[in-house]
């Protein structure tokens, strides 16, 4: 995990890509944070790891220039949230987003609650909600629910680490989740309630976890504002940046030299019998240079070849 210390510079650079981590505040979508972002920031090759729902706060992460080539890699981490389901009350989108169309003074009690939720540990089968940006037909899952046409939506499997209770009062239970890739909570919120025979709907939701990112590393739109002023256009100051190669962690990582690392940035396979003696046959490497990732490679017979190409990833501006 990633320490806030660990992110921080004073050295008065400058970068071209890397990760910003956004605290995301409520009522605001991911691509809303990703729009002011790229006015705050003017830079316009931004993308965002891991949608959050408007309601949800928490770890959104940011990538941009050369970083949002290794998305899919922060993607597919493990994620931790947590959650509280509000009962007696039932919505279509399983938040307190929609209006309410069902009441109910049933509400479960704990020893149920632990019983239902201890069934749902591991791979499961999920339906993604409908009120989703799952595709339909080509269409977006919430697109036609909010036109009030009738759709299926297909189950899929998912990981569910882990799920604890935390907290369990008169109308309210709070839980935290580690889950894999592709997990609606709102979902898992439904599938609790229909479990019980009771009525509920996510009350708060917040992701404090997602992959080598807590909620330390986090900024807030507000502070992002404030100390980018200084910065170039399409660059971003060092006090906020968290290296690409952050997320690639889990990649054995290949020192290469000047030669090796010019063929990979023209997109050219190599060959170093030393390395390849020490690397698994289609696995995936990150190379450096001078410390620097210069892309990934996929190990092949007889040679790496390259799989991403980032350009160079470190700009020192201090001479502009």
């Amino acid at each position: 995990m990633i320490q806030l210390s660990n992110k921080i510079k004073s050295n008065g650079d400058y970068f071209s890509s890397g990760w910003i981590c956004i605290n995301k505040p409520t009522n605001m979508s991911s691509f809303d944070v990703v729009r002011k972002l790229r006015r705050i920031l003017s830079i316009k090759k931004l993308g965002h790891a891991g949608t959050l729902d408007p309601l949800a706060t928490g770890i959104l992460p940011i990538a941009f220039g050369n970083a949002t080539k290794t998305i899919s890699y922060l993607v597919s981490s493990k994620k931790k949230y947590r959650f509280s389901i509000l009962w007696g009350v039932k919505t279509m989108s399983h938040d307190l987003e929609a209006k309410i169309i069902e009441k109910s003074d049933f509400i479960p009690k704990k020893e149920d609650i632990l019983a239902v939720i201890s069934k749902f540990k591991g791979e499961i089968y999920q339906r993604p909600p409908k009120y989703s940006a799952v595709k339909v037909d080509g269409q977006r899952a919430y697109m036609l629910a909010r036109q009030g046409i009738d759709f299926c939506i297909k189950e899929k499997k998912v990981k569910l680490h882990d799920l604890i209770l935390l907290d369990h009062k008169t109308d309210k239970t709070e839980f935290i989740a580690s889950v894999g890739k592709g997990f609606y909570i709102r979902s898992l919120a439904r599938d609790i309630c229909e479990k019980l025979g009771a009525l509920g709907v996510i009350s708060s939701l917040e992701r404090y976890e997602l992959g080598p990112f807590s909620i330390e590393n986090t900024f807030s739109l507000e502070t992002i504002e404030k100390l980018v002023h200084s910065a170039p256009a399409g660059m971003v100051e060092g006090d906020l940046l968290i290296p690409l190669s952050e997320v690639l962690d889990d990649i054995p990582a290949l020192l290469i030299s000047n030669k090796e690392a010019k063929r990979i940035q023209q997109g050219q396979s190599f060959y170093n019998d030393d390395l390849h003696r020490n690397s698994k046959l289609g696995s995936e490497v990150l190379l450096l240079k001078d410390k620097r990732p210069i892309g990934l490679a996929t190990v092949c017979e007889n040679s790496f070849k390259p799989k991403k190409v980032f350009s160079e990833e470190i700009f020192n501006l201090r001479s502009i």
